[in-house]
């Protein structure tokens, strides 16, 4: 064959295999699964360090890949990998905003970075941190916790209005402390400054100590009672989970063996499983 047939049929070739991959043409579209930059779509998750896996991968710090809402990794069946199989086009777009430590008051700026992000799907849960950091007088009072997740909330509906909001309430804590306060290994975690608020002295009978845990039971309980109140004025796409995570009845084999606090993997799962029947989101 000439060598300029050669050339000629080497080019046809090469136009056919651009033509078939799209080849750049402006009209192409992306592989499917493949995020375009800047497109909306896809899940993120606000609060604080029990979304972001902490302490799920066996060491005391944020394992994003086990997070009930947004992980992606293969121990849990996250919200986000429940979303990804009725729509394969959100791959990669999953955004954990949460962070350890955080309390209400960070729910403004992590909602703003959620925005950001164009993401159609949001996961708010907050409220341990407001319970937890310090003794009871430094508990954030309700009054201010209402403002602060209000707040929140109003940029999430202000710049994402589309978008399905889950509210979901803060755990049982007290209910921790029942199944933990009479195990070693727990007790010596906890004397560390976990959650002191609650789990200080946690054999302890004394009244002060019994009216305590007595008192931050009842603040989650007052937290969670605005937590829903919150979502009903943000309006139809805003769901709370009718305290289905509080009702979650935590046992030692839910939690890390390090804090004894954090839930693990198979804790992290199970927060998803109860999430994604009270969202609703599944039918």
């Amino acid at each position: 064959m000439p060598r300029r047939w050669v050339t000629v049929a080497a080019c046809l070739l090469a136009l056919v295999a651009l033509a078939c991959e799209g080849g750049g043409e402006p009209g192409s579209r992306p592989p499917r699964g493949t995020p375009s930059p800047g497109s909306p779509g896809g899940v993120a998750a606000l609060g604080d360090s029990i979304s972001t896996g902490f302490g799920s991968c066996l060491v005391l710090v944020s394992c994003e890949r086990n997070s009930w809402s947004t992980g992606d990794g293969l121990r849990v069946d996250s919200l986000y990998r429940r979303l990804l199989d009725r729509n394969p086009a959100i791959r990669g777009r999953a955004h954990n905003h949460a962070s350890p430590g955080a309390r209400a008051a960070s729910l403004e700026g992590q909602a703003q970075r959620a925005v950001r992000d164009r993401v159609d799907h949001v996961t708010v849960l907050i409220g341990a941190n407001d319970v937890c950091r310090g003794g009871i007088e430094a508990m954030t009072p309700v009054k201010q916790f209402r403002t602060e997740v209000d707040r929140g909330l109003r940029v999430l509906r202000q710049g994402r209005p589309k978008a399905r909001v889950l509210v979901v309430s803060v755990p049982n804590l007290h209910r921790l402390w029942e199944v933990g306060h009479t195990d070693a290994r727990a007790v010596r975690a906890w004397k560390r400054g976990v959650c002191p608020a609650l789990l200080a002295n946690p054999a302890s009978t004394d009244p002060l100590d019994r009216a305590r845990r007595a008192a931050v039971r009842e603040r989650i309980a007052d937290y969670n009672v605005q937590l829903a109140a919150a979502c009903k004025a943000y309006g139809s796409r805003c769901r709370h989970d009718g305290g289905a995570v509080h009702r979650v009845r935590f046992d030692l084999n839910l939690v890390n063996p390090l804090d004894w606090f954090h839930p693990n993997a198979a804790g992290q799962d199970r927060l998803a499983d109860v999430a994604w029947r009270a969202w609703g989101l599944g039918s």
